[in-house]
């Protein structure tokens, strides 16, 4: 599915405009040598893990596997989040339970949120629940068709797209499409 949600989002975008990592090529490694600070949205399709006690154990999952079929390391860790270098006025983590993390006194909540605003994310699409990869697959498309075709802002675009899929009757309930919303700088 998230194969299918990429190829969808970088139909919308000129290629000489855009940056894909997919399958094997999805990796810590890509993302921590790229020069993320290049680009204005920076869209993770992927597998989140939040521990809500211990917030360094959060992550992204990526590959854990190389072309070859050898082990490696595919979690970008929270402390990985923290010391990239982005520009990006828009992050999305299309993964579950992205929004979590563990509520810290004083401070607030860390997690991945956190880890992303300081590495320069200005915005962030996010996800409150476990979400269902076809539903948003789906939503996403419409959200970036939103945003690229139409010139809406992210959180127009996000509620527009949200609307577009509750009147689909298999997506209808929230659960397929209230669970992401935008933190950060709205326009």
């Amino acid at each position: 599915m998230t194969a299918r949600e990429a190829a969808s989002i970088l139909e919308l975008v000129p290629e000489e405009r855009h940056y894909s990592a997919i399958g094997f090529a999805a990796n810590r490694d890509n993302v921590l040598s790229a020069d993320l600070s290049d680009y204005r949205i920076v869209h993770f399709a992927t597998h989140g893990i939040v521990d809500t006690q211990y917030a360094d154990l959060s992550a992204l999952v990526l590959s854990q596997f190389d072309s070859m079929g050898r082990p490696r390391n595919g979690y970008l860790s929270l402390r990985d989040i923290f010391g990239l270098d982005l520009n990006a006025d828009l992050v999305v983590l299309s993964a579950c339970e992205t929004a979590l993390g563990r509520e810290v006194s004083a401070e607030g909540l860390l997690g991945l949120t956190q880890g992303f605003l300081h590495a320069g994310a200005k915005a962030q699409v996010v996800s409150l629940w476990p979400v269902s990869d076809r539903a948003t697959a789906e939503l996403m498309a419409e959200f970036y068709s939103n945003m690229i075709e139409d010139a809406m802002s992210p959180v127009d675009a996000l509620r527009a797209a949200q609307r577009s899929i509750v009147s689909q009757r298999r997506w209808a309930d929230p659960y397929f499409w209230a669970g992401f919303v935008l933190v950060g700088d709205w326009l």
